[in-house]
């Protein structure tokens, strides 16, 4: 049987190596094994400093521009549902009217 370590994300003993990384085929978590999970729990604030969490709702409190299109997300718009990513744009919704969008935390409050 392998000695790899289970998933840190869902205990799934399924885990495989991936150059570097180790992979869940069961929730498709990666991991660097050895290094630490406590930076993959990180905190995402608003610009008010309220923690972040899946399925929030926030609204903007800025005016977006949006690339590639003549559309502006307008201030006071409300996303609901949310789901927190990794990477410098680390909120993923869809914004009715838009689409799917990727927004930085720094530029909507909790709503």
């Amino acid at each position: 049987m392998s000695d790899l370590p289970n998933c840190p994300k869902c205990a799934s003993a399924y885990s495989y190596p991936d150059g570097d990384n180790l992979v869940c085929p069961e929730c498709a978590h990666e991991w660097r094994p050895g290094e630490s999970e406590d930076n993959a729990g990180a905190v995402v604030r608003d610009a008010n400093g309220n923690e972040l969490a899946d399925g929030d709702t926030v609204s903007v409190i800025k005016d977006l521009k949006v690339k590639g299109s003549s559309a502006v997300v307008k201030v006071g718009t409300k996303v609901k549902n949310i789901r927190l990513v990794d990477g410098d744009h680390d909120i993923d919704c869809k914004i009715n009217g838009i689409g799917a969008m990727k927004l930085k935390s720094e530029f909507v409050k909790k709503a």
